[in-house]
């Protein structure tokens, strides 16, 4: 999620319709463009013939340089709000903004009668031992229901609505992972597999969940189920493996209710491992059907290059990462330099997938702590002192509250000079009572990733209040034809 190596910054003051791809270079139009050839009427033909029902990317017919442009403006238009004393950076786009996304999510739904015993994706096989055993829930029987079988819908999600937009292809999707989705779709109706079914609560596959180690190549498929009862699962792994052989682990989780979760709370290991390896940066992450790992791995590297590079980490840097998550950013930063990292999050399980990240990188350097991000920051605050120089000295051992106990972060063998806080909060930003704490750490420099600009001007202005100026703006295009963008703020002491 690797790449070679790539500039991570570039010169600043430079115009929006100068973006620039991952490779610090001025983007060539020619070179990010699907070829569109005209048809016998001259008009050009969609890119994608779902984009005008489809909500996943909705500018896909627009040309990828002048998204960069227009994703440029927007970040120029709300950050000159601020009156920054700094320009914003060009933004940093891909060199490839197609097939990007190395995590898909497909439902399962039962579409149109079929008029006879064929589904259009293949032969029906004979019963199913889930047949066999009647159960409804596994097999849908309300399906059969008046003389006809299913079709199998899968694919994304009409948008605005619950109804599913059948398609055999997608642009930003990981092509290994879409073959996977369909491949299933073909078994389910080969093997009388039933899709859920919303309304009623019956069938059996609800989702496909499949992520692909963007450097590893593995691929990890979660299957769904509306049932713990999974007859001939060996048999169906053998044949997903047979039919896309790029497949190394297959889990099945259960989620039996009405909801529009996706997983459930129970799960088990099909075939394989029950995980699969990627590498990110340079260390190697341990990813389950339940770990959060970004979806773009190739720009998740120019995010997190493009931050350490902000951060200037030393060996005599103490770093702490906020709202941390499974640790990827902490353990880069530990692998970069920092003296010491400690990372923070309220999500137990993050922090368990953290911890054992750390371990299987052999990383002694980072410590992580199941905790409120404010709450963690404000009894640090209480507990450890500075000397009014940018310098902070954990001379003695500092506590805060974590994990369901008190917690004790070792101080280190060698003071640090300065402290550094990473903080990449949720698209709702991070709290005011947090960036009164960290500011009254005196940090050197403070590095804010965020997923929604908006409520990071906000927080810029918490900063400035509390004597901190941002000093560099570098938004980064995580998710190519869609209006989202990312952007890092380097912070510094007036």
């Amino acid at each position: 999620m690797t790449e070679p190596k790539r500039r991570p910054h570039g010169r600043r003051g430079t115009s929006g319709n100068q973006s620039r791809g991952n490779n610090g270079k001025r983007e060539n139009p020619k070179q990010a463009q699907l070829p569109r050839s005209k048809g016998k009427t001259g008009k050009q033909p969609r890119r994608c013939p779902y984009s005008d029902r489809c909500g996943g990317c909705s500018a896909i017919e627009v040309d990828y340089s002048r998204q960069l442009a227009r994703k440029q403006h927007e970040m120029e238009q709300l950050y000159a709000l601020m009156a920054l004393e700094v320009p914003v950076e060009p933004i940093l786009g891909m060199a490839c903004p197609y097939h990007y996304r190395d995590k898909v999510i497909s439902p399962y739904a039962p579409g149109r009668k079929s008029k006879d015993e064929t589904q259009g994706h293949g032969q029906r096989g004979g019963k199913s031992t889930a047949d066999q055993q009647g159960n409804r829930k596994r097999t849908g029987k309300e399906g059969s229901a008046g003389g006809g079988r299913r079709e199998i819908l899968t694919g994304m999600y009409e948008k605005g609505t619950h109804r599913l937009i059948p398609a055999e292809k997608c642009l930003v999707e990981n092509e290994t992972a879409k073959q996977v989705t369909l491949a299933i779709r073909d078994i389910m109706a080969r093997w009388d597999m039933t899709p859920y079914n919303e309304d009623t609560g019956t069938g059996f596959v609800r989702h496909a969940v499949v992520r692909v180690g963007h450097e590893s190549g593995e691929v990890l498929v979660t299957v769904v189920t509306n049932d713990e009862a999974f007859p001939a699962s060996k048999a169906f792994c053998r044949e997903l493996k047979r039919r896309v052989p790029a497949v190394t682990t297959v889990v099945q989780n259960i989620n039996s209710r009405q909801t529009n979760v996706i997983l459930g709370e129970r799960e088990r290991v099909l075939y394989g491992p029950g995980f699969i390896l990627d590498t990110l940066c340079g260390l190697s992450f341990r990813i389950s059907s339940q770990s959060f790992y970004q979806v773009n791995s190739t720009q998740t590297e120019v995010l997190y290059n493009t931050a350490m590079a902000m951060a200037q980490l030393g060996p005599r840097t103490w770093a702490i990462d906020a709202y941390c998550g499974t640790g990827t950013i902490a353990l880069v930063a530990a692998n970069r330099g920092a003296q010491r990292v400690v990372g923070v999050d309220s999500v137990e399980s993050a922090i368990a997938d953290a911890r054992q990240n750390a371990r299987h990188n052999g990383i002694e350097n980072a410590q992580f702590i199941a905790a409120d991000a404010t709450a963690f920051m404000e009894e640090l605050a209480e507990t450890v002192t500075g000397d009014g120089d940018n310098v902070i000295t954990p001379a003695e051992h500092v506590v805060a509250q974590g994990d369901g106990g008190i917690m004790t972060l070792s101080p280190s063998p060698v003071t640090a000079d300065e402290l550094v806080i990473f903080m990449d909060p949720p698209r709702a930003g991070s709290t005011p009572q947090f960036i009164r704490a960290a500011c009254s750490l005196h940090p050197a420099r403070v590095v804010y990733i965020s997923c929604n600009p908006k409520t990071q001007v906000r927080d810029l202005e918490q900063f400035a209040k509390q004597g901190y100026r941002a000093t560099r703006i570098q938004p980064v295009d995580m998710f190519p034809h869609t209006p989202h963008t990312e952007c890092i703020a380097l912070l510094e002491p007036r």
